[in-house]
């Protein structure tokens, strides 16, 4: 099935079944704007549950902070995204669409990327394990001419971007002979630079209001807090600051569901060092965070770092760990290591020594920075769209619908729901014992309870929202006080007794199982 129908599905399925709402539908919308429905918002909680667990509870010199959405103006000229915060855009004269210049470059660079990938598998399968595919790709004239196409659109794109060279950017696009996608034509107008941060005012009347912006990130609410934190908390270098919030960016070219919005939350951790070690802190984190990743049990071929051509104005090193998503492998999460850019010119801007007195030392600097900084939407797809499954049954036994079931084989402790408790039919007592069961779980798990439809049919909704469990209470159960267990992923049913259901429930569901792989 082809990528794009895949990701229609599985926007088809959130909307479905209560996860992703396009925003002010009864309206017809609003671009790029999304909503999270009841199963959503569980599992957006606890995929940020999981991450904070991981940043704060595991780490002894890390803590949280919930800065604010506004703040002072000057803040976002001192972090330079006044200046410098803005994308290259193109548009096409045909189709009227516009386009990132620096995306449609990247798209071409893939897809040069994507036939060298081929040329390689297809020399796989003709050699087979005599194959050395190092010698290969270093040997290979068709490769060779490939890769140096690549080396060489990707430097001259650098070049043109660290140097606002907007001209040569579209002269790239046309000597590239990159055709808009939907008119199929080569008629592009000039690059132009578009800020990308939303304003408003801040004031009780016009004349004496104040010009403010939405935040397009959450880190510099940690940066301006810095001296807050580490004199209140006590905090000896290195220690780090964790933060989730909305930040806003008025993008141009939003698609891809909710993997470009312009109302988006992060998840992003500032870690405070000592100059100089930067690299030793960078190459932890990375390894760190690809650990969390890993840990819900995700392939670890889904993932793949990329180091960043053009770093941004603030970094000495930066990569992104991505993902692959149905419409290929997008950035997930970014690590950056920040130097003192941001306390540096927070200093000057503000005026306000922003320093870490080292009493070993005896001597004060403005500490480096190494950033981790993840979309929680983003992260959101990922999960949803790993999890994203149509399979066949291939029995009808034990009550299950034969033919096909479209299943989230969601990790357990991040299912919105944990167990369903489904009587298997509406009269005879079973209700009333069904409820027992739930009141004694409500506690501990996000329970369902639902008696309507067959049990078939039932088990079926609970496989399209992830529950992993489903606990089914029949006539049975009134004479010797045991239960259905059924499990989502495998659809294996056993009798157990009502006693035993909540241990056997939190061994799986437990995000202690999965901080402890951390």
């Amino acid at each position: 099935m082809a990528n794009e129908d895949i990701l229609k599905k599985i926007i088809s399925h959130c909307k479905e079944y209560g996860f992703v709402f396009q925003s002010s539908e009864i309206y017809d919308g609003l671009s790029a704007v999304y909503d999270y429905g009841q199963n959503g918002a569980e599992l957006k909680n606890n995929i940020r549950q999981y991450w904070w667990a991981a940043m704060t509870q595991l780490n002894e010199n890390i803590v949280g902070l919930d800065s604010a959405i506004f703040m002072h103006p000057t803040t976002w000229k001192a972090s330079g995204h006044v200046d410098a915060f803005s994308d290259p855009l193109i548009d096409n004269k045909d189709s009227k669409k516009r386009y990132r210049a620096d995306v449609l470059l990247e798209e071409y660079i893939q897809k040069i990327e994507d036939k060298v990938n081929k040329e390689v598998e297809k020399a796989a399968k003709r050699f087979g394990e005599k194959f050395d595919e190092k010698m290969y790709r270093e040997t290979n004239p068709r490769i060779l001419e490939n890769s140096k196409k690549i080396d060489g659109v990707n430097l001259r794109m650098k070049a043109a971007l660290e140097s606002n060279n907007l001209s040569d950017i579209k002269l790239l696009i046309e000597e590239c002979e990159i055709v808009c996608p939907v008119s199929g034509s080569r008629n592009w107008t000039e690059v132009r630079q578009f800020n990308l941060m939303f304003a408003t005012e801040m004031g009780a009347t016009a004349d004496g209001s104040s010009k403010v912006y939405l935040r397009p990130e959450t880190a510099q609410g940690i940066f301006v807090n810095f001296l807050n934190v580490q004199k209140t908390g006590r905090m000896k270098i290195p220690f780090g600051i964790a933060q989730t919030g909305k930040a806003f960016r008025n993008e141009i070219v939003a698609r891809q569901f909710i993997f470009r919005m312009r109302e988006f939350e992060q998840m992003e951790m500032q870690f405070f060092i000592k100059p100089g070690t930067e690299m030793q802190w960078y190459n932890h984190w990375k390894e760190k965070r690809l650990k969390w990743h890993l840990a819900m049990g995700i392939p670890e071929n889904k993932y793949r770092f990329h180091d960043h051509l053009k770093l941004a104005h603030y970094a000495n090193a930066a990569c992104d760990i991505e993902f692959d998503f149905p419409m290929g492998f997008k950035e997930l999460e970014g690590i950056h290591s920040r130097t003192d850019f941001d306390l540096g010119n927070h200093e000057k801007h503000s005026g306000k020594k922003l320093q870490y007195f080292d009493t070993e030392e005896n001597k004060s600097f403005v500490p480096y920075v190494v950033e981790t900084s993840i979309g929680l939407d983003r992260m959101f797809l990922a999960i949803i769209s790993q999890s994203f499954c149509e399979e066949k049954v291939v029995s009808g036994e034990n009550g299950e619908e034969a033919g096909e079931r479209v299943v989230l084989k969601l990790p357990p402790f991040l299912a919105p729901v944990k167990v369903a408790v489904l009587p298997l039919i509406k009269k005879d007592g079973l209700p009333e014992k069904a409820r027992i069961i739930m009141d004694s779980l409500k506690f501990d798990f996000r329970c369902y309870y639902e008696e309507k439809d067959t049990i078939g049919k039932r088990y079926r909704r609970m496989d399209a929202i992830g529950t992993p469990f489903c606990i089914t209470i029949d006539h049975q159960t009134l004479l010797d006080n045991t239960v259905t267990l059924r499990y989502r992923d495998s659809m294996k049913q056993e009798r157990i007794s009502t006693d035993g259901i909540g241990e056997i429930i939190k061994d799986k569901v437990s995000l202690k199982q999965v901080l402890s792989r951390l």
